[in-house]
């Protein structure tokens, strides 16, 4: 089975909250990492998600070390959503 692992780093300039994490996240940057797998068999290249996780800074005490968390791409769609529709005049 073949993998893939894509990336990317999102920006949130201000607090936000991502559904299935317990507590308001610091703005900042912060990587995704999506992990796909190719659906053999096809006439073109289809991938399928596995997982996607986000790294995040750990809760007090324990700011200075970061976790990465399990995380629905809709959450985080969801949130940037959030933050771009606050930012309307």
């Amino acid at each position: 089975m073949t993998t893939r692992t894509r990336r990317e780093t999102i920006i949130f300039q201000q607090p936000f909250r991502l559904r299935g994490i317990e507590r308001e996240l610091p703005a900042g940057s912060y990587d995704i990492v999506t992990d796909e797998e190719l659906i053999e068999g096809l006439s073109f290249p289809v991938f399928r998600r596995l997982a996607t996780l986000i790294t995040l800074p750990c809760a007090p005490p324990h700011q200075t070390a970061i976790e990465m968390v399990a995380i629905d791409p809709e959450a985080v769609r969801n949130a940037q959503d959030a933050e771009a529709g606050a930012s309307l005049p």
